[in-house]
């Protein structure tokens, strides 16, 4: 006896959310990857040196360091680094769907503390740039505080959505804040990307002061954030075409991230 075989017509926009949700899963794994990295930097680099009494050695790495008789500026950066490496640990965990799914209790546990430390951070480098002139040169301080201030809304507004188990609004609002809250990560990934393309870049200066420079200060927090906008616009649209063209988009930008990560990792590992 023959057996009758049904053919299921062609779902379009099932493939195009599928495409699309496969870009996302690109771009977190490149940036799962580089800010690991990243945290592993920071712990070589400022907690492993900080730990054997080397202290010395953070001045070599940034623009203001440790400043003799500033204690209450000189424990601002320190708060800033120790945590700048936790968050990054704990950000990466916390869009991790299976975490969320199997771990429900450490998921909440550590949004909470991920939230915290953000509010913490924010305040601590909002206090760096504008007391301590810390992250170089004036043209600079715009930018990064306003990050700093984002962190600060979308921290409040993850906040309150999770509380209320609102977590459909949650979600995009916690992706929001990690974006932000990545925002010095971003800086490092495009100047990384600058590293791998052969030539130096025009307008860019060692003292961070050039317009190019500037330019990558805002782009570090809103470019990934308008990539993230589009994201959310094409998942809720009803048009294949559209789910197409931002995956599309995602999938350049995890392209584009992974070669940031392989050109600033070859100074975090150096």
């Amino acid at each position: 006896m023959s057996e009758t075989v049904v053919q299921r017509p062609w779902d379009a926009d099932a493939t195009a959310r599928s495409t699309l949700q496969a870009s996302g899963v690109a771009w977190f794994m490149a940036a799962c990857i580089g800010q690991w990295l990243f945290a592993y930097h920071i712990a070589a680099t400022y907690i492993a040196t900080a730990l054997a009494g080397n202290l010395a050695a953070w001045n070599h790495r940034l623009f203001v360091g440790l400043v003799p008789g500033d204690t209450i500026g000189n424990a601002a950066l320190a708060t800033h680094l120790f945590i700048a490496f936790v968050i990054t640990i704990g950000g990466t965990l916390q869009l991790i769907p299976q975490i969320r799914t199997y771990a429900p209790a450490f998921h909440r546990w550590n949004g909470r503390l991920y939230m915290l430390i953000a509010f913490v951070t924010s305040i601590a480098a909002l206090y760096m740039t504008w007391i301590r002139d810390t992250f170089g040169p004036d043209t600079l301080e715009i930018p990064v505080s306003i990050d700093g201030v984002l962190i600060l809304i979308f921290a409040a507004i993850a906040l309150r959505h999770a509380l209320a188990r609102r977590i459909d609004v949650h979600q995009p609002w916690a992706l929001r804040l990690f974006i932000v809250v990545s925002g010095v990560w971003f800086t490092r990934i495009i100047y990384g990307v600058l590293r791998v393309i052969p030539g130096d870049t025009p307008g860019t200066t060692d003292d961070m002061a050039g317009p190019t420079n500037l330019i990558i200060g805002y782009a570090s927090f809103l470019l990934p954030l308008a990539v993230l906008e589009l994201y959310f616009l094409a998942r809720q649209s009803q048009s294949a075409s559209a789910k197409y063209a931002a995956a599309a988009r995602v999938f350049t930008a995890a392209a584009a991230t992974g070669v940031g990560v392989y050109g600033a990792a070859t100074g975090w590992l150096s």
